[in-house]
């Protein structure tokens, strides 16, 4: 008969146990996300077991990493919007271990391999970041659960007993009033739309990509309302463009000279401008140091959070789906009160 609990994994989220205990046959065990997941798997395996069709240790032992891995970017990577960003992990992960059996695909075997990745110099002259490493044991992860759950290839997703490395603390650099001020003025003398993209990526928090890929069929400028459909997470999200960037936005549409479905289209192509070399030479005509275009994102969130906003309204905002990675920015509000504190104090007392 199987038994399904509840239970938690490391990180809080729930996971579903199933347990196959059949007279004269092994243990059977595995674990999903979904309720009614575990209890399909169950029936089925369970009826595959009574009928005599329950292999997995064959299936394991029948296919290699490899077949796995090409099996998986044929059928899965079409479906996600990351799959391109998956296909080096998964080609760097195919020449490390493509050869072994799934049956041969052992924990230990999984961290001596990434400890591997992490003594590898990258393209930037670095060492493999922890991060960095994490997303690559995420992505042949992923392609694990679909051979279980999907192909049933294998039992289980060795990755369940690997712990994720602990990462650094995120970067978090933002723009003195001065700094952005300096860029600003080098932006707008650059080019007007340069200058535009800079001002929705401090006033919304919006990542590069999803400014640049911002078409007019997205921008209601009765209300307002800005809708980014290509984001790092996959999920739509909206912003309100209010004041100066509202503004800039209105005045793009007026003078739009050729049809084109995005506010920012390349010079030639008619795709979204690429903007990274001009940006870069602004910063650097501001006298600007250690500064990406990213950190205008990081920027855009330390401001809201020293303006008081509560860390669930920065997060929607932000498009962050866990708060631990909005939370990197709550020493600035306890920052920002103790020196408006200490202004009121010393206004009071030192005079």
């Amino acid at each position: 008969m199987a038994t399904i609990r509840n239970r938690k994994t490391r990180d809080g989220k729930p996971s579903w146990h199933v347990q196959i205990r059949l007279k004269g046959h092994p243990t059977v065990t595995a674990s999903f996300e979904r309720k009614t997941d575990a209890a399909k798997w169950a029936q089925d395996t369970e009826s595959a077991i009574r009928d005599g069709r329950y292999f997995p240790t064959v299936e394991a032992k029948r296919h290699t990493l490899d077949e796995l891995i090409e099996r998986y970017r044929r059928e899965e990577l079409p479906k996600l919007r990351s799959g391109k960003t998956r296909i080096p992990h998964l080609e760097w992960w195919a020449s490390e271990l493509g050869a072994y059996t799934l049956a041969d695909i052992k924990p230990a075997l999984l961290v001596s391999t990434r400890n591997k990745l992490l003594r590898r110099i990258n393209g930037r002259g670095t060492l493999t970041s922890k991060s960095t490493a994490n997303r690559y044991d995420a992505t042949l992860s992923h392609a694990f659960t679909v051979a279980m759950k999907e192909w049933q290839w294998v039992d289980d997703n060795p990755f369940r007993k690997i712990k994720t490395l602990k990462e650094p603390e995120g970067r978090i650099r933002f723009l003195s009033d001065d700094e952005r001020e300096r860029l600003l003025m080098e932006c707008r003398a650059h080019s007007e739309d340069l200058y535009a993209i800079v001002v929705l990526a401090l006033s919304t928090g919006a990542r590069k990509s999803e400014i640049t890929g911002l078409a007019w069929a997205d921008v209601d400028l009765k209300t307002g309302l800005a809708t980014f459909q290509n984001t790092k997470n996959g999920y739509r999200r909206s912003v309100p463009l209010t004041g100066h960037a509202l503004d800039l936005v209105k005045e793009i549409a007026s003078r739009r000279r050729f049809k084109s479905e995005y506010l920012f289209p390349g010079r030639f192509t008619g795709r979204p401008a690429v903007i990274q070399n001009i940006f870069e030479a602004a910063v650097k005509r501001a006298g600007i140091e250690d500064f990406h275009f990213h950190d205008l994102r990081h920027s855009a969130a330390s401001y809201l959070v020293m303006a008081g906003v509560d860390m669930r309204t920065v997060a929607e905002i932000l498009g962050h789906r866990d708060l631990k990675m909005t939370h990197r920015y709550a020493h600035l509000s306890r920052a920002h009160v103790t020196n408006a504190m200490d202004k009121l104090n010393r206004a009071i007392f030192e005079k």
